[in-house]
Formats: C-alpha cells, sequence, structure tokens
C-alpha cells in the first residue's frame, strides 16, 4: 500500500495495512521547505522520508492585499533590525482612516509574531471592513511542484482560515475575548462580512484547482474558556459546514484544525460534516483523552495527533516510545486514526534531544501500528 493510498482509506475510515504516520509541519517532499535545506535537520528528515506518510502542507499565492480582498489599498512598510530581530511596520490607509501593524522575527526561528495587530477598537474593525472587497486570484505553480514532489508518496493539503479566524487575528487575543463578548452583534456581522468574502475566495480557488485535503483554522478561537460552548455552533459549526460542502462538491476532504479544550464541544465539531479532525491534544493543553475523542466522534471523522511536541522536544526516547503506544491503544482500532505531533520544531539548528525522540516516534510508529 501506498503512502497515498494509506492516507486517503484512513481519511474514509477504511482499513489500511498500518497506522499512516504524519510528521505535520515537517514535509519531506518539498525542496524548499527550511527543513530540507537546514544541514542540522538532515538525518531526521531521512527518516522522515523513509517511515512516515508526507502530508505536504502548501497554499497557492494569490493577487491578495489586505482582508481577503485585492483592493488595491495603500501601504507603507518600514523595516528595521535590532539584534537578531526583524521588525516591519505597515500603515494601512483605509477609506475611514489608518490602521497599524507590527510583525517580528527571530533570526535561527521559523515563525513570526505579530507585537502590534491592525484592530485595538471595535471602530478599527470598522476601518478594516471598509477596504472593498474584490475576488482573489490564484497561482498555483508551488502546489503544482509539491504535488509533483510528493507523488505516490503522500497527499497534499492546503490550510483555509475560517471566518473566525479572520476575525479573532484582527485584534490581539485578549481584545479579541472582549469585542467577542461584550460586542457580540458586533463581532457576529463582522464574521459574517469575512465569511462571505472567504467563502467566495474559497469557491474561486476550488475552481481553478483542487488538492487532496483542506485544513480549516480558526475553530479554537470559540473553545472554552475563550468563550462559552453555547457560541460555538453560531461562530463555527454553521460558517464551517458550508467551507466544508464547498469543499465536498469539489471532490476533495476537509480536515478540522482546533488546539485546546474540545471536550465540551466535539459534537459540534463533527456536525460540520468535516472529514477529520486535528490534533486531538491530550490533557493538559486538550481536556480530553484520545480514546474518549474516538469513542464520541471516531465513527464520523478521521483523527490526527495526539502526541505532543513538547514531549518530542523535552523528554527521553523511552517515553515517546510510551506516548506512541498509548496513542495506538487508544485510536488504531476501528482505523481512521493518523499518528501526528501536535505542532513541530521551529528551531535552528534542531536539538539533538528533539532529534533523537523524534527518530524514537518513528521506530515505536512502525513497531505498533501494523494491523
Amino acid at each position: 500500500m501506498t503512502s497515498r493510498e494509506r492516507l486517503q482509506r484512513a481519511l474514509l475510515r477504511e482499513p489500511t495495512d498500518r497506522v499512516p504516520v504524519s510528521t505535520y509541519e515537517l514535509v519531506g517532499f518539498n525542496s524548499k521547505a527550511f527543513e530540507n535545506r537546514e544541514p542540522s535537520y538532515r538525518r531526521l528528515m531521512d527518516a522522515v522520508r523513509a517511515k512516515s506518510d508526507c502530508v505536504a502542507m502548501v497554499e497557492p499565492s494569490s493577487n491578495e492585499t489586505f482582508l481577503c480582498s485585492a483592493y488595491p489599498v495603500e501601504m507603507e512598510v518600514e523595516e528595521r533590525t535590532e539584534d537578531r530581530r526583524r521588525i516591519v511596520r505597515r500603515t494601512l490607509h483605509t477609506p475611514l482612516g489608518e490602521l497599524t501593524s507590527t510583525v517580528e522575527t527571530i533570526k535561527g526561528v521559523v515563525t513570526s509574531w505579530t507585537t502590534e495587530h491592525w484592530c485595538k477598537t471595535p471602530e478599527d474593525v470598522d476601518r478594516a471592513l471598509s477596504v472593498p472587497y474584490v475576488p482573489l486570484r490564484y497561482d498555483f505553480s508551488e502546489v503544482r511542484r509539491v504535488r509533483a514532489e510528493v507523488g505516490e508518496r503522500g497527499i497534499v493539503m492546503t490550510s483555509l482560515a475560517d471566518g473566525l479566524l479572520l476575525a479573532a487575528e484582527l485584534m490581539e487575543f485578549r481584545d479579541f475575548t472582549v469585542w467577542a463578548t461584550t460586542e457580540p452583534e458586533h463581532f457576529e456581522r463582522t464574521l459574517r462580512i469575512l465569511h462571505e468574502r472567504n467563502l467566495g475566495n474559497v469557491r474561486r480557488m476550488l475552481q481553478d484547482e483542487v488538492v487532496d485535503l483542506y485544513r480549516i483554522c480558526g475553530p479554537e478561537y470559540a473553545t472554552p474558556p475563550y468563550l462559552p460552548p453555547s457560541r460555538f455552533r453560531e461562530l463555527v459549526t454553521r460558517p464551517d459546514s458550508e467551507l466544508v460542502n464547498t469543499i465536498h462538491a469539489a471532490g476533495s476532504k476537509a480536515r478540522l484544525h482546533c488546539h485546546g479544550r474540545i471536550g465540551r464541544v466535539l459534537e459540534a465539531i463533527a456536525d460540520t460534516g468535516a472529514d477529520a479532525l486535528d490534533p486531538c491534544e491530550p490533557p493538559p493543553d486538550g481536556d480530553v483523552a484520545l480514546e474518549e475523542v474516538k469513542r464520541r466522534v471516531g465513527h464520523r471523522m478521521c483523527l490526527f495527533g495526539n502526541l505532543e511536541l513538547r514531549l518530542l522536544e523535552m523528554s527521553e526516547p523511552a517515553e515517546v516510545r510510551a506516548a506512541v503506544r498509548r496513542c495506538m491503544e487508544q485510536a488504531k482500532a476501528g482505523y481512521g486514526y493518523v499518528l501526528m505531533p501536535t505542532a513541530a520544531p521551529i528551531g535552528i539548528p534542531l536539538p539533538r534531544r528533539t532529534e533523537e525522540n523524534y527518530l524514537a516516534f518513528l521506530d515505536a510508529a512502525e513497531e505498533y501500528g501494523a494491523y
């Protein structure tokens, strides 16, 4: 059975020869990904290519200027460097006034931090929404390159924001929760506008080209303790069901991405109609054991994850092997499970402990994963 076949059958919760193994953001078959160009990752990535099933994450590029729109909005950009930090400050001139945002990166860390969000108040949100919506156009050249590199060794997955993610990330997290709680009508109106923009763009994307799997990001912003479970169906289930139905109509599958405490919203997640759920974090980061997730929604969704990155970065190989075995014991039966870490390393160079633990994870998956 090829990795492509194995993953496709797992998404359908059909029999496979072994539990598929994904290394999440570490993509073995993307020659331009940092992990395949960084010497300290070489030994690990050789093992990833040999022993895992590639879920290659890649997005088409677009002509987006701001907030799902290709409208030619005026923006000023200032850059400066302080020690190992690169700081980029942007000033956006909307029809209703200026907005500013600041993003920082650190040399040797493959991520970025938004230290100043575009919006600080609901009035700022109105300024952001005053930028007219012009649908996006997409360029799939990178998607096609990665698809050719992956071949039968895996599948290709594109990540999509939902309306909740687009709304929530306009503000610093604390301000978002206050806005969503104290001004629910304004917040939900914003979400509806962004959902419609986003859905229109996704439909255009799918008309041009379709990949194997789409990961929908954003539902975690409506999980406890951030917002009460009573609002999850309105903010997530209903709009994300439209995204899922649109993806299904194009002949593909959808995976809902939701960190955190999902125990009180599991059925609402499954009711989106999504084919899969990740990363199914165990306590204390989550609030529900994998075996319970499997019992409650495993007959409706393929489950990805449950192996904490923290364990892979800080524990010993014996602990990693034991954790892999527990994952298999809790979710292997009945198919529809993909063993996967809940995140991936972002530091350069790769620490030796992390490397050894990843190698232990891959070996244990091979030992305990066969059906």
